[in-house]
C-alpha cells in the first residue's frame, strides 16, 4: 500500500465526519444557539474569561490538545503494522473522539466554563464531582510529566530548536500588544506579524546554532530542560490568557498546520511506500516496543490520535471561558479533533515509510533489538544523513523525525537537506508539545482551585491571586516532579491507560446532561462510545499492572494504576445510578431559556 492512498481516504472520512456527523449534532442533539450569552461574554474579565475570534481560537484550542499523543503514539503502535493503527483513528476520531470534544465543550460552555469535575456534580452529585477532581488531578500531572519527558528528549542539547521555542515567548507578547492595544481585534495584522517573526526566528535558529559564541547560551541538559519547561508552564498558568498563552498557541498552530499540509502535499508528490505490512507478528503480543495484544493495547497506545482525555481538560478548562457564540463549539471542538487525526495519520505514515528493522533499531535499545533477529537496511545511512547516530533513540520522536525528513528530502530539488527537515522536525515535534504544557497547567489550576475551593472557598474564587498563585506551584511542582525523576518508559503507559479512563468517564458524565436535557434518544452517540472505551480500557490496564508492571517490580506504577482504575469504576456506578433515575422520570420542564429539561441545574 502506498501513502496517498491513505492520506486521500483519511481527508475523505474526515471531510464526511464533519459535514454530516458534526453538523448532526450541533443542530440535532446539543441544538447550539447562537442567541443564547457564552461565559466569555457573561462573565468577560479580560484574564480568563475572554471573547476571541473563532479562528484565534481554533489555533489555540488545536495547539493546546495536539500534543504528544497524536505524535508519538501511532509511531509506536506501528509494531502492529499500519492497518490496526489506521482503522482505529479513522473510526475513533470520528465516532468517538470528535464526539467527545464537542460534548465536553458544549457541556463548560452550559455550566459557566466550569471544568469537567464540577460538571460531574452538577450533572451527577457531590460525590462523583470530588471523585472525578481528585482523579483528574492526578491523571493530569501523569499527562503533563509524560508529555514534557518527550520534549526534553527532544530538545536537550538542541540549540537551534531551542533558540525557536523561547522566540515564540516574546513573539507572543508583541502580537498581544498589537490585537489588544495597538490595532484591537485585528487577527490579520497579528497574524502576519507573528507569522513573518517566527520564520525569521526558524531562520536564524540555524545560523545561532552554527555560532560558537551563541550557542553555548541555548545549551541545556536533561536536567536543565526539566527545569525551564515547569518554569514556563507556572508563569504561563498565572498571566492572563490574553497576554501569553493565546497569542502563542495561535502563534504555534501556524507552524503545526503548516507543516502537516507540507507533510500532505509532500506525501501527494512522493508517494512514498508504506515498508511496514499491514499486520507484523506483533499483533499477538510479545513486541519489543508494546507489550501486549494489539487488542486491547492499540487503543491506549494512539490515545490522543483517536480518543483523549486530556482534551476533557482544555474543553472543560481554557477555551470554553473564550468562545464568543455556542455556534463555534462544533468548527473549534469536532474540527480540531479531526485535524488531530490527520496528524496521527501523518505520523503513522511517517513511521511505516522507514524499513521495518530500520524502525525496530531506531525504537528499541541495542540489547533488545539483537534478539529480534533482524538486520538494519538504510540505519547507517540514514544516520549519516541527518548528522546523528540513531540506533537505540527510544520513545518515538526520533523515528518520526527520520521518517518526516525523509518525506521531506524526497521531494524534487530538496535531496540534500536531510539534515535540516531531521532537526527542523525535531524542533516543530517539542513545539507542538509544548503547546499543551502550558494551557494543561492552567487547567490543572482550575481543578486544583476548585478542589481546595472545597474545604477553603476563597481558593474557589479564580480571580483571587494569591489562590492563583498558590495553586499554580503546587500543580506545577507536582507534574514538575515526575518530569525531573521520571522516563518516558515509566510515565507513558501509566499516561495511556488513565487518559483513555478520563475520556470514557468524560463522555458518560456528558451522557448524563443529554439525559437531563430530554435527548435520551440521542444518548448513545456519547454513551456507547463511552461504555465501550470504559471496558476495553479497563482491560487493559489490568493486563498491564498483570504482565508488565508487577513482573518488572514496577509495584508504585501498579498501585498508582489500581487506584485511578478504581477510581473511575466508582464514578461510573455512580453514573449509572443517576441515568437510571433520569430515565425514570417523564416530566418535563422548561429552563429559563425556554428548552424543555427533565430537571434544572445551575448553569
Amino acid at each position: 500500500m502506498n501513502a496517498v492512498t491513505l492520506v486521500f481516504a483519511a481527508l475523505c472520512v474526515f471531510a464526511i465526519g464533519y459535514r454530516y456527523y458534526g453538523l448532526f449534532i450541533a443542530e440535532r442533539v446539543i441544538c447550539l444557539n447562537g442567541e443564547r450569552p457564552t461565559p466569555a461574554v457573561a462573565m468577560e474579565d479580560g484574564h480568563d474569561y475572554h471573547k476571541t475570534n473563532k479562528y484565534v481560537l481554533f489555533g489555540h484550542h488545536f495547539a493546546a490538545i495536539a500534543a504528544a499523543g497524536p505524535l508519538l503514539g501511532p509511531v509506536l503502535a506501528a509494531q502492529f503494522g499500519y492497518l490496526p493503527g489506521a482503522l482505529w483513528i479513522l473510526i475513533g476520531a470520528v465516532f468517538a473522539g470528535s464526539v467527545h470534544d464537542t460534548i465536553v465543550l458544549f457541556a463548560s460552555v452550559r455550566h459557566q466554563g466550569k471544568s469537567i469535575s464540577k460538571i460531574a456534580q452538577l450533572e451527577v452529585g457531590k460525590a462523583a464531582g470530588l471523585l472525578s477532581s481528585i482523579a483528574v488531578y492526578f491523571i493530569l500531572s501523569f499527562t503533563l510529566a509524560g508529555l514534557s519527558l518527550a520534549v526534553v528528549n527532544a530538545m536537550y542539547e538542541s540549540v537551534w530548536g531551542t533558540f525557536t521555542l523561547f522566540a515564540t515567548i516574546p513573539i507572543a507578547f508583541i502580537m498581544s500588544l498589537y490585537m489588544n492595544k495597538i490595532n484591537p481585534d485585528d487577527v490579520r495584522g497579528a497574524s502576519i506579524i507573528g507569522v513573518t517573526l517566527f520564520i525569521l526566528s526558524i531562520y536564524f535558529g540555524s545560523h545561532v546554532a552554527a555560532s560558537t559564541a551563541l550557542a553555548p547560551f541555548f545549551t541545556f541538559s536533561k536536567k536543565q530542560i526539566s527545569l525551564i519547561i515547569p518554569a514556563y508552564g507556572l508563569i504561563a498558568s498565572i498571566l492572563p490568557v490574553s497576554l501569553l498563552l493565546c497569542p502563542r498557541d495561535y502563534l504555534s498552530s501556524y507552524l503545526k498546520i503548516g507543516t502537516i499540509v507540507f507533510l500532505i502535499i509532500g506525501i501527494f508528490i512522493v508517494n512514498p511506500r508504506l515498508y511496514m505490512p499491514p499486520l507484523t507478528a506483533y499483533i499477538h503480543g510479545s513486541g519489543p516496543i508494546i507489550p501486549g495484544h494489539v487488542f486491547p493495547f492499540i487503543f491506549i497506545t494512539i490515545a490522543c490520535g483517536a480518543l483523549s482525555g486530556f482534551h476533557c481538560v482544555i474543553a472543560s478548562g481554557t477555551t470554553p471561558k473564550m468562545i464568543a457564540s455556542e455556534k463555534d463549539i462544533v468548527f473549534v471542538g469536532f474540527g480540531a479533533m479531526l485535524l488531530e487525526g490527520m496528524v496521527a495519520i501523518i505520523a503513522l505514515i511517517a513511521a511505516c515509510v522507514l524499513m521495518p528493522a530500520d524502525y525496530f533499531a531506531i525504537n528499541v535499545a541495542p540489547s533488545v533489538f539483537a534478539k529480534l533477529g533482524m538486520t538494519p537496511v538504510h540505519l547507517n545511512a540514514l544516520s549519516q544523513a541527518v548528522g546523528e547516530q540513531l540506533q537505540g533513540r527510544t520513545g518515538g520522536g526520533v523515528s518520526l523525525a527520520v521518517g518526516m525528513a525523509y518525506i521531506f528530502a524526497s521531494i524534487p530539488y530538496m535531496a540534500n537537506l536531510m539534515s535540516y527537515w531531521y532537526h527542523f522536525a525535531i524542533m516543530f515535534e517539542a513545539l507542538f508539545i509544548l503547546t499543551a504544557v502550558d494551557t494543561g497547567t492552567r487547567a490543572g489550576r482550575f481543578f486544583l482551585q476548585e478542589l481546595i475551593g472545597l474545604v477553603y472557598p476563597k481558593f474557589a474564587q479564580q480571580k483571587w491571586l494569591p489562590g492563583i498563585i498558590v495553586t499554580s506551584v503546587i500543580f506545577t511542582f507536582s507534574w514538575g516532579y515526575l518530569l525531573y525523576t521520571g522516563n518516558i518508559t515509566t510515565i507513558w503507559p501509566l499516561f495511556g491507560m488513565s487518559n483513555q479512563l478520563l475520556a470514557a468517564s468524560a463522555l458518560i458524565i456528558c451522557t448524563t446532561m443529554l439525559i437531563r436535557m430530554g435527548k435520551a434518544g440521542y444518548a448513545w452517540l456519547s454513551g456507547l462510545p463511552g461504555l465501550v472505551m470504559t471496558v476495553i480500557t479497563l482491560v487493559a490496564g489490568y493486563l498491564n499492572i498483570t504482565n508488565n508492571y508487577l513482573p518488572k517490580g514496577n509495584y508504585l506504577l501498579a498501585i498508582l494504576s489500581g487506584i485511578i482504575m478504581v477510581l473511575m469504576s466508582v464514578i461510573f456506578v455512580i453514573v449509572f445510578m443517576r441515568w437510571y433515575v433520569l430515565l425514570k422520570s417523564k416530566t418535563l420542564t422548561k429552563d429559563k431559556y425556554g428548552a424543555p429539561v427533565l430537571e434544572i441545574v445551575e448553569d
